[in-house]
């Protein structure tokens, strides 16, 4: 596997966990009686909140990975 390959792997990993957590936390939120779409204006008990962390931080893994060329 060429490093571009493998490059494109991890960024196609992230998008699908990312996707998992996505769904995850929207079904969450809404089992709980929240609307996902207000997530940052509410108080989220500890899972949510770890869901939502984790959420975050593959999102700046994701923006962080397609900034980067390979020079």
């Amino acid at each position: 596997m060429t490093v571009m390959d493998h490059r494109q792997q991890e960024l196609s990993d992230l998008h699908e966990r990312l996707r998992r957590l996505d769904v995850e936390f929207d079904r969450e939120m809404r089992a709980r009686g929240f609307d996902p779409a207000q997530a940052e204006n509410v108080a989220l008990p500890a899972h949510l909140a770890a869901l939502y962390a984790e959420r975050d931080r593959i999102k700046a893994d994701l923006e962080e990975s397609e900034g980067k060329t390979d020079d």
